[in-house]
Formats: structure tokens, C-alpha cells, sequence
């Protein structure tokens, strides 16, 4: 198999840059080790509503985003923050007011975020997007860059974009070796959100709503440590969802973890949050896809996210990175995701091989 450019990884950059170049009419192909688009994108259905278990919001002032979502006729919505802030102390101690919500302000995706990354998804002709290909290799020649997937196969290409967190990219057998600084930069870049796990907990009835609480929660004593409405726009069902305080290896009995999820939402909204409709819950510091071990240390700061001179004009610029870990401006943001796949738009279609 051949094509001008590869394209690995099918999340919201790398999505994003097989779209552009499918309309400047480039070849291309983008392969995706899941078996679904979208990357740390994830959205769970459930009774007709979609829930976001991967990233939840984007911010006025991120251009790109908001011109996308309007170029694909999507539609979007505030967070909804109306009501008073619970909060719970060490013993867990219960008070209300105490505070704002740290949300507010902030918008979501109508459908949820998977609805932005399946429509960017749907303009990409179907043989150009190859899903459950994983790359193992990347070997460079005279004559451009060849991939091998796990199967077996050989993808050769002129040029090759990792549009995947450094780390994960990190793990592919590079020929001849990236340089020792390239490996090096590569490895220290801390994947954003890797090391989150979300629960989200479904009901029939925003009672929270009704009780004059917005939904938002902070805590001390967990496992959730930042509680939100994960509500969709109009109707229901309705949700609260939290971010998992303890640390990966901490979380791994799913069964007890659960447990402690039912019982902190009890304590925090009343007898009404008791039993959910449903109750889900992701791990990104257990997920190959996403994680390596390194990820599973705390990252207590948002990270200095950009490229590194080290991964610039790596094998005469026929390999290329993207993702929102390389963005200069956005790092770590949906917003990065496209800033990382325009920069690396402007070297795969001007700055020729």
C-alpha cells in the first residue's frame, strides 16, 4: 500500500488534518490502532443521550473550535453551574455555598464531543481511514518512510505524521534511531489526561436541580475530588460525573470503587443519588491506547506543552509530529488538537520533501 502521506492516529488532530487534506484533494491514509475514531474523544450513549468520558469542554477565546463546529453545522451549549456549591471536608462533612462553580462559562458539545470527531470522521472517504492498525515500525529509505502494522502490513509513504501523544509514539521501533535527544523529548512530555479516570453516574431526574444545587462539587476525602452536571442540553436522562482522586494503582477494584462512587454521591446530593440508572467509569492510566506507565505519576500543573527543537526536521521532515501535546499555544486543549494539525498541515503540504 502507498500514499503521499500517513497519518497515525485518528483522534481530534489527526482527524482534523486527513479532513484538510482531503479537501486540497492530497493522498493520504490515517490509521487508527482503536477500533473507533476519535481518540481520548469518547462519547457513551445511554437512552438517546450521549456522555462524555474523555474531554467535557472547550472555552471562549479558542478560535478554531468554535469555527469548526460551526463549519459542521454542530451545535453546543454552557455548562450548566445554576445553584449553590457542595463541598466536602476530610470527615466527610457536607456544606453548601461555599464557593463558585469552576466550570462556568465553559461550553459543551451538543451529543457530546464524539458528535465533532464522527463528523469530521464522515468526510473521510472510507479506504482512507483504516481502524484496528496499530504501527509497529517506521523504517526510513532513499525513498520515503515505510510502516508496519501489527499484522504484518507495509504502508509506504512520502511523508509520516504521528498525531498521538509523544510517549505512545515513543513505543514504535523507529529505523535508522530517532536521535537520542528526539527519544528523550519524546518521553518527557507528559500525555494530557492520561492519567484521569471519570465516573458518571445516570438518572431519571435532575433532583440535585430541584434542590437548588448546581451540581458542582469539590472534595477532600473521594474518591471524587471534582463533581459536575454532565447533563445534556434539553431533557434527560441526567448525570453528575467526578474525577477519580486516588491514584491509578489505587483504583483498580472496580467493584469497591464503585461502591465508594455510590456512597460519596449520597453523601454529597442525598438519598436520591443512591442508586443510578447507571454507573460508568474509564480509566485513561489503564488504557494502551493512551497511557504508558510513566502517565500514572500525578501531574499537579498544567504542563509546558509545544515541539521541542529536538522533534522538529526529524528525518529531513519526512516525519512529523502532531497532537495537542506539541501545540505552542493550546496544549493539552481540543483546541491544541487543531492548532497541532495546522502546524503540521503547513509542513506536509508546503514544506516539500
Amino acid at each position: 500500500m502507498q500514499t503521499q502521506t500517513l497519518i497515525i492516529g485518528a483522534g481530534l488532530s489527526g482527524l482534523s488534518l486527513a479532513a484538510q487534506l482531503e479537501e486540497q484533494d492530497q493522498k493520504y491514509l490515517l490509521v487508527e490502532a482503536r477500533d473507533r475514531p476519535g481518540g481520548r474523544i469518547l462519547s457513551e450513549r445511554f437512552e438517546g443521550a450521549s456522555f462524555d468520558m474523555g474531554p467535557a469542554w472547550f472555552w471562549p477565546g479558542q478560535p478554531r473550535i468554535a469555527a469548526l463546529i460551526e463549519r459542521l453545522g454542530l451545535g453546543w451549549f454552557e455548562q450548566y453551574s445554576a445553584g449553590a456549591l457542595s463541598f466536602e471536608d476530610e470527615s466527610g462533612r457536607v456544606e453548601r455555598g461555599r464557593g463558585f462553580s469552576s466550570m462556568q462559562g465553559s461550553y459543551r458539545m451538543q451529543g457530546g464531543l464524539a458528535a465533532l470527531t464522527d463528523a469530521l470522521a464522515a468526510q473521510i472517504p472510507q479506504q482512507n481511514l483504516l481502524l484496528s492498525t496499530p504501527v509497529t515500525a517506521l523504517t526510513r529509505s532513499a525513498t520515503g518512510v515505510t510502516a508496519t502494522t501489527r499484522s504484518g502490513q507495509a504502508i509506504h509513504a512520502g511523508k509520516v505524521v504521528l498525531a498521538l501523544p509523544p510517549r505512545i509514539a515513543s513505543s514504535i521501533l523507529f529505523s535508522p534511531n530517532l536521535p537520542r535527544e528526539t527519544q528523550a523529548a519524546m518521553t518527557g512530555i507528559a500525555t494530557w489526561m492520561a492519567g484521569q479516570a471519570k465516573a458518571l453516574a445516570i438518572y431519571d431526574i435532575p433532583f440535585w436541580r430541584t434542590a437548588g444545587l448546581s451540581g458542582d462539587a469539590m472534595s477532600r476525602r473521594g474518591p471524587m475530588v471534582e463533581i459536575h452536571d454532565a447533563s445534556p442540553a434539553n431533557g434527560g436522562p441526567y448525570a453528575l460525573f467526578g474525577f477519580i482522586g486516588l491514584p491509578p494503582q489505587a483504583r483498580q477494584d472496580e467493584q469497591r470503587l464503585r461502591q465508594a462512587v455510590q456512597e460519596q454521591l449520597v453523601r454529597l446530593f442525598g438519598p436520591d443519588a443512591e442508586a443510578p440508572k447507571a454507573l460508568l467509569l474509564k480509566d485513561w492510566a489503564f488504557d494502551p491506547c493512551t497511557s504508558v506507565v510513566a502517565d500514572q505519576q500525578p501531574v499537579y500543573a498544567h504542563p509546558q506543552y509545544g515541539l521541542p527543537q529536538a522533534m522538529a526536521n526529524i528525518w529531513g521532515n519526512q516525519l512529523i509530529f502532531s497532537g495537542t501535546e506539541v501545540a505552542p499555544q493550546f496544549g493539552g486543549y481540543l483546541e491544541g488538537a487543531l492548532e497541532a494539525a495546522e502546524n503540521a498541515l503547513i509542513r506536509v503540504v508546503i514544506e516539500k520533501v
